[in-house]
């Protein structure tokens, strides 16, 4: 049984739900997103929630039941609030400016580093060396952060790279004399 599942997904007020052509749609605020169903998870739109419920007894249908449920509420989340991302860049040198629907990143590179931000994504820069990822879909703003993070991750020595906001990097001693 899932502890997480059992419970529907609460709406807000100004969130509208619609299940049709093996979709749901979740439509409020900040925009629509859109997921496609699973097959094994029987969806059902009531009064003030969304339910999720497995549709038979199999151990996939169980399995996925949990995920699912978190799955829509992503949507529920995404359009009312929205998901950020923060990321800390620490070096000498290193620096961010976002520019339009381009970031650039110096990195110690003998080049700067040109990031396109995607369609839906929204990248400030409040200072040189914090970059704020924000969207609706929860996946997109994450998979961004981690590409932005790929280009220079932290290293153990001296920590320099980039590096989310409250992730601990874990130092190693320097070569002894």
């Amino acid at each position: 049984m899932s502890r997480i599942g059992k419970k529907p997904v609460p709406v807000p007020a100004g969130v509208t739900a619609n299940i049709d052509g093996g979709q749901i749609s979740v439509k409020g605020p900040k925009g629509t997103l859109t997921m496609p169903l699973a097959d094994d998870i029987k969806y059902e739109v009531i009064d003030g929630g969304i339910s999720v419920q497995p549709a038979n007894e199999t151990k996939r249908a169980r399995a996925f039941w949990g995920m699912q449920r978190t799955l829509v509420q992503n949507l529920v989340t995404g359009v009312t609030t929205g998901f950020t991302k923060k990321l800390l860049i620490t070096g000498v040198g290193y620096r961010a400016a976002s520019q339009g629907k381009v970031l650039k990143l110096q990195l110690g590179y003998s080049h700067d580093v040109n990031f396109d931000i995607p369609e839906g994504i929204e990248i400030k820069t409040p200072d040189q060396t914090t970059v704020e990822i924000s969207g609706i879909d929860k996946q997109k703003v994450g998979q961004v952060a981690a590409e932005i993070r790929r280009w220079r991750k932290p290293e153990p020595y001296k920590g320099k790279g980039i590096k989310y906001d409250g992730e601990f990097i874990f130092r190693k001693e320097g070569k002894k004399k």
